[in-house]
């Protein structure tokens, strides 16, 4: 497991952005936009399978090493998922946002074919330092990604990409200073308005801004990349990854809401659908 959360973050971001070529570019248009040259990274989203090898808790292991604390538990009923979040005591650090699928409540042929895929990674490789970014560690036909994208658009992910950060966020505005993260730009409209400028697709799911002021948290995203899979049977052209936007707000007690609102991250997982 990784020593350092810099060299941690650091590979997830260079796996990401092969993939989201985007975020690349969003990068540099906020860059340019705001004059400010760290774009501060709000948090980072995994996503997992709850059989025993790599469940939720596997995965936070690499997390829980570096210092981070377990926050927040969520519940996806229509989704079949669990997720938590995490927390580091040095809030300049991203939060992490980890989901994992009730595998159990999937159709029998669904479940053989994710088994399958996870009996093929090596335990070891779950312990080791890349693992978070380590993409696939299995080969899936195209028809098994179309069987299991008609029962969850969420396992078709995973068996096309595998484990990598499925998203970065920016953050808008800096809670551990209080003070704008984003130079020039006020709020999450702004963003939305720069970005749809520049001809980004929006995620317009639950409305382009899910959450607001009144949940202490505002979210927007882009709609995924398309980026290529090698399949066992042919390669094609798939939705990847996508970039999301953050705005925190204050909570009654002055402290900025660290959390997630469970009914807008429900809206932003719809960002890598296929369908």
């Amino acid at each position: 497991m990784h020593q350092d959360i810099n060299k941690l973050f650091q590979g997830l971001w260079d796996d990401y952005i092969k993939i989201t070529p985007s975020a690349s570019k969003i990068h540099q248009l906020l860059e340019a936009k705001t004059g400010m040259p760290d774009i501060i990274n709000d948090h980072i989203a995994l996503r997992t399978f709850n059989l025993e090898s790599v469940n939720l808790n596997k995965l936070a292991a690499h997390f829980l090493a570096l210092g981070y604390e377990q926050k927040g538990d969520y519940d996806f009923a229509t989704k079949k998922l669990t997720a938590q979040h995490f927390e580091h005591p040095d809030r300049k650090q991203p939060k992490v946002f980890i989901s994992e699928l009730r595998v159990d409540e999937l159709s029998e042929t669904a479940q053989e074919i994710i088994n399958k895929m996870v009996s093929s990674i090596d335990p070891q490789a779950i312990e080791s330092d890349n693992f978070l970014y380590s993409g696939t560690h299995w080969v899936v036909s195209h028809d098994d990604y179309k069987t299991l994208l008609a029962e969850s658009e969420y396992a078709a992910w995973m068996a096309a990409w595998g484990y990598r950060a499925n998203h970065f966020t920016v953050s808008v505005n800096n809670f551990a200073v209080g003070v704008n993260h984003l130079n020039r730009i006020d709020d999450l409209t702004d963003v939305n308005d720069i970005l749809k400028q520049a001809g980004f697709k929006l995620n317009t799911s639950g409305g382009e801004i899910k959450g607001g002021e009144d949940v202490c948290l505002a979210q927007s995203s882009t709609m995924a990349d398309s980026s290529e899979v090698v399949f066992a049977d042919s390669t094609v052209s798939i939705p990847s990854c996508f970039y999301e936007f953050a705005q925190r707000y204050k909570m009654v007690n002055g402290e900025y809401y660290q959390g997630f609102v469970a009914a807008s991250a429900d809206k932003i997982f719809e960002s890598t659908n296929a369908q």
